[in-house]
């Protein structure tokens, strides 16, 4: 069960960034020169922030019963 949990997830977020790169292709070389203006340490912050998220939304998933 757990295999399959990961794999949808891994899923999921595959179709979203193909998505992106898809559909908007120059917008995703906007975002990354954003992201270069941006300091390493508040870039660092904010993949810790985004994994804490991704985490507390997975554990909600799981509480209601996905």
């Amino acid at each position: 069960m757990i295999v399959g949990t990961a794999l949808l997830a891994l899923g999921l977020v595959l179709i979203v960034e193909g998505l992106v790169y898809a559909l908007a292709p120059s917008l995703v070389e906007e975002m990354l020169e954003a992201l270069r203006q941006i300091p390493p340490e508040a870039r660092r912050l904010m993949g810790l922030l985004a994994l804490v998220l991704g985490l507390l939304l997975v554990w909600v998933a799981k509480l209601l019963g996905a």
